[in-house]
């Protein structure tokens, strides 16, 4: 303590004072370092780890899982690609198989009768052979629905008629066969379907339960 301390009071009184405040800081301090050090304590060091393992672990599986979905989007767009790209194409040559089978039932069976024209005929039938051959190698099948129930996935039905031969509601008339190109609708079968009137007998339906004896 100084000499100017010690002569004057007021100049101790006020050094004890600056003492104890420094002794108050530093014991709040270290109050403050053990309170932290105690959270620190009381943490567990394994299960942060663990819990960090856990997410880092979900995130791999969940960038996983949309590799993989986009590896599938990817090849399955690649094989829609190939499997359909000749969509149009076979859509314009079934015009050209229209029009060969239209050739051949306007000629009738009066091609006979001339050898010329028989020669023709036997050509135009030998082309649309070999038509309908190159569309079964590519994939291409064509739909005759004649006496099947009526599909509107397949058939597209475009008048009513009455023909006992067969059930309502099935194919009695193909007016334009249809075509599927590996196993996808490329033109739906333009049909008549059977609506026979009230009280026609109808041939029996080919449906589970409908040749059922019910006159006893």
């Amino acid at each position: 303590m100084s000499e100017t301390a010690k002569n004057n009071p007021e100049d101790l009184s006020g050094a004890a004072r600056a003492d104890e405040a420094a002794v108050e800081d530093v014991a709040a301090e270290a109050t403050n370092a053990e309170a932290e050090g105690g959270e620190t304590a009381n943490a567990d060091p394994v299960a942060e780890l663990e819990a960090e393992v856990a997410e880092l672990k979900d995130r791999l599986l969940r960038a996983a899982a949309e590799v993989e979905n986009t590896r599938r989007r990817a090849k399955k767009d690649v094989e829609d690609a190939s499997n359909y790209a000749v969509t149009k194409f076979a859509r314009d040559l079934l015009d050209v198989g229209d029009n060969l089978r239209r050739a051949l039932e306007a000629a009738g069976n009066d091609a006979n009768a001339d050898p010329a024209m028989k020669t023709l005929i036997d050509g135009v039938e030998m082309t649309e052979k070999s038509l309908l051959k190159a569309f079964e190698q590519n994939g291409i099948e064509k739909l005759e629905p004649l006496g099947e129930k009526l599909d509107p996935n397949q058939h597209q039905a475009v008048f009513e008629m009455p023909n006992p031969a067969y059930p309502d509601g099935h194919v009695a008339q193909v007016m334009q066969a249809g075509y599927v190109l590996k196993g996808r609708l490329l033109r739906p079968a333009m049909v008549g379907v059977t609506k026979n009137p009230a009280g026609q007998n109808a041939a029996k339906s080919d449906e589970p339960g409908s040749n059922v004896d019910t006159s006893a």
